[in-house]
């Protein structure tokens, strides 16, 4: 569904505006106003700033979806779903929810109605820094917020929404047993390559620290839009991919623990993009 809507625009700016555009994508209207949103919300397209009713691919959706030199345009490699849950996540004004549960909530088990409520308030105290949000909305958001990374037990299809979510194979949140809430599952991630996590973490420098050469552990953990947190990571795998970083980067990124005090080094600056086509080439 993110390819068909990053072709889409990519043949036609003014697609989604036209009246027929469920005939040129082949689907539901319904699903018309799905894959817009979507693709919007993980920054795959977004409006002309020429032409507002136009809308174009953005670098990282032509980086990924190109016919020609996409990186994965048949979403065939599982970095690919984490690079998209990264951009959602982050994403404070189009995906509230999803940001709020993976930079705000701190709490590693819950259940729908208090995630909701403690959300609401929180989504209210935010009013001057992001857009209202209406209470039909929030909860329409959390349910989901929580098919996109969980299937019920209790169905064997994802809601239409989530686009039969393929963020679910991240196994990033799971059902407790007797359908008592959800988990986040903190710890090793198998399928995370050690080069999306340092893109992400190049990002995060570049947005919350760049004049800093140094950067502690803590914030890579713990701070909000962290690798740490998007991808709830525990302090073990952490280290685990801090220690490659040297190894990846020629020496550009470095980790150390040094009587007790760990941080990661930066030597030189480094482009996302080159750490991405490191991981697809």
């Amino acid at each position: 569904w993110l390819k068909k809507g990053v072709d889409a625009v990519t043949d036609n700016a003014t697609v989604f505006s036209s009246e027929d555009a469920f005939v040129t994508l082949g689907v539901g209207k319904n699903m018309v106003s799905s894959i817009r949103h979507w693709c919007t919300v993980a920054r795959l397209i977004k409006a002309d700033p020429h032409q507002r009713r136009r809308l174009v691919p953005t670098e990282f959706g032509k980086s990924i979806f190109n016919d020609k030199n996409g990186f994965d345009p048949y979403l065939e490699d599982p970095a690919t779903l984490w690079l998209i849950h990264w951009q959602i996540t982050t994403n404070i004004n189009q995906a509230t929810t999803w940001y709020w549960a993976f930079n705000v909530l701190r709490k590693n088990q819950f259940v729908s109605t208090t995630f909701t409520e403690e959300l609401y308030k929180w989504a209210q105290q935010q009013k001057e820094s992001m857009k209202p949000v209406s209470d039909n909305t929030l909860q329409r958001d959390v349910n989901c917020f929580i098919r996109t990374y969980c299937q019920s037990r209790h169905t064997a299809a994802v809601v239409e929404e989530s686009f039969d979510s393929p963020l679910v194979e991240l196994n990033l949140i799971a059902e407790l047993p007797e359908g008592n809430g959800y988990e986040f599952q903190r710890g090793e991630k198998e399928t995370l390559p050690v080069e999306i996590f340092t893109a992400t973490l190049v990002a995060f420098w570049d947005l919350c620290s760049f004049e800093r050469d140094t950067l502690p552990f803590s914030d890579l953990m713990y701070a909000p839009l962290s690798p740490g947190r998007i991808f709830r990571l525990d302090e073990d795998t952490m280290t685990a991919y801090l220690e490659n970083l040297a190894q990846l980067t020629n020496e550009a990124l470095q980790y150390d623990e040094t009587a007790g005090l760990k941080q990661v080094y930066r030597r030189k600056n480094l482009n996302l993009m080159k750490l991405l086509e490191r991981h697809y080439e």
